[in-house]
């Protein structure tokens, strides 16, 4: 809950700060660094959090094994933070944003607060106190939009209104993103302080267990960084492979905005993964199971069409959310939508490398998906721009979902519902081709898209009707 409802409240701020910051410049630098972060953190953490869930549990030493986590956390992220502080003008520099190293600072600093805060984290999921975890979750996502809100809001009419008060010598008119990026270390601090508690043990560094757990945790740090590639590398590639006539951090601004509208099937995909991970891992490995697995895999896509229809012929009245100046890479967010889909869909096939313990294909196809993206945003970026990147992260995760069934089909083949699939994936495509094609923009035809997600919703009913009704049966099998 506090994830997936965080996530869309969180979301809000994107549309928030397009009627904020006029100049689509800027919320291109607030989604340039935020890409950077998120490499950041994944490589702060190093694969330690899920190190720390596996050896906690197999050691049979709790105490020794958070100590441990905690201690090599905490002083890489205080390394970290004293690095970015010495080299923060030369960061800055490299960001394009030379005139303010103290963004860098402060992202910093936020940044290991965040990866602190994993390993406390981890220690209420592993004890089963979800009620502790969600509500720190939930006031640090309230902490952030408050001050996002005070920041860019309040103050500046509380300033304007009162030229000599201590509003107008508090607020910084030529701070701008840097209030983004204060509300974020504000809300990390609180967190980490709410945590305390969870800090508190007998502080022991065990290297030989370190050295275990660093050997255990590599390899996730490596699928961990391919995944950040995937979904992230477009951010920080495309201000550095358009020419500055092209403006690159407006177009980013524009980029990410619409990157942004994919919200409501990464939700979906978001609480499928928490439903469904624990859920394969406790069925048997035999005929039935497998069954099972083709089902949810139909429906899923089924769903997941429904939702890249839906919001696909209906965009024009989604990204009315957004300023008019950020609506112009409107056409970016199906191709992000259905490589979404793809996305969950992989996530779906991975289990069977995950069930066979041959992870290691896992980090196999990152690689080749990381490759792809790589290689098709160097290439079309200068042509394309932006369309470039979203192109590279559809073609990545179809790669992915195509090696992965061809690969799982041979190890643990499970029998998916190709010809569904496909028909569906057509029909949809085909449907939203012909509302695109008679779109016309300013005056959007919402007759239109009415009736393609009509037409798919009767198609889907008609052909899936029995199954509906033997799935929601009581005491019902599925043949």
């Amino acid at each position: 809950m506090p994830s997936i409802v965080g996530r869309f409240l969180n979301w809000w701020l994107n549309p928030f700060w397009t009627y904020i910051f006029i100049n689509q410049a800027e919320v291109g630098s607030i989604i340039n660094i935020y890409a950077y972060v998120a490499f950041l953190f994944v490589i702060l953490t190093y694969g330690m959090e899920t190190g720390f869930f596996r050896f906690a549990s197999k050691e049979g030493d709790f105490k020794n094994v958070y100590s441990t986590t905690l201690l090599s956390i905490i002083f890489t992220s205080l390394s970290f933070v004293l690095l970015v502080y010495v080299f923060r003008n030369n960061i800055a520099m490299a960001l394009d944003i030379a005139c303010r190293p103290e963004y860098v600072t402060i992202m910093g600093i936020t940044t290991a607060l965040d990866v602190i805060s994993t390993i406390p984290f981890a220690k209420l999921r592993l004890q089963h106190r979800p009620l502790r975890f969600a509500y720190i979750k939930f006031i640090n996502i309230g902490i952030n939009i408050a001050f996002n809100l005070i920041f860019l809001t309040l103050f500046p009419l509380l300033a304007k209104a009162s030229p000599c008060s201590i509003f107008d010598r508090l607020y910084d008119k030529d701070f701008g993103i840097g209030y983004v990026f204060l509300a974020n270390l504000i809300a990390s601090t609180i967190t980490l302080v709410l945590l305390v508690p969870e800090l508190r043990c007998h502080l022991k560094f065990d290297k030989a267990l370190w050295k275990k757990m660093m050997s255990y945790s590599f390899p996730i740090l490596i699928v961990g960084i391919t995944g950040m590639i995937n979904q992230n590398i477009d951010k920080i590639l495309l201000p550095e492979m358009l020419p500055a006539s092209a403006e690159p951090m407006k177009q980013l601004g524009i980029y990410g905005t619409a990157f942004k509208m994919a919200v409501l099937l990464n939700m979906f995909i978001q609480a499928f993964r928490f439903a469904f991970e624990p859920f394969f891992f406790s069925q048997k490995s035999d005929g039935d199971s497998k069954k099972m697995y083709a089902i949810v895999m139909k429906y899923f896509i089924i769903m997941g069409l429904i939702i890249f229809l839906g919001m696909s012929t209906f965009i024009d009245l989604f990204m009315k959310i957004n300023a008019s100046q950020y609506r112009d890479g409107i056409g970016v967010v199906p191709i992000v939508m259905m490589a979404n889909l793809f996305m969950g869909i992989y996530f779906n096939l991975s289990l069977w490398y995950k069930l066979t313990d041959t992870t290691r294909y896992g980090a196999y196809q990152g690689i080749l998906g990381s490759v792809v993206t790589i290689a098709i945003n160097v290439a079309l970026i200068p042509v394309l721009g932006y369309y470039a990147s979203a192109i590279a992260i559809l073609a990545c995760f179809v790669v992915m979902t195509v090696v992965s069934y061809l690969r799982g089909n041979k190890i643990y083949p499970v029998g998916y519902d190709l010809k569904n699939f496909f028909f569906y994936l057509t029909l949809s495509i085909l449907l939203f081709a012909i509302y695109w094609f008679f779109r016309e923009e300013g005056s959007p035809k919402y007759w239109l898209a009415a009736l393609c997600n009509l037409v798919f919703f009767v198609v889907i009913y008609f052909k899936e009707k029995r199954d509906f009704i033997a799935i929601f049966k009581p005491s019902s099998t599925i043949k």
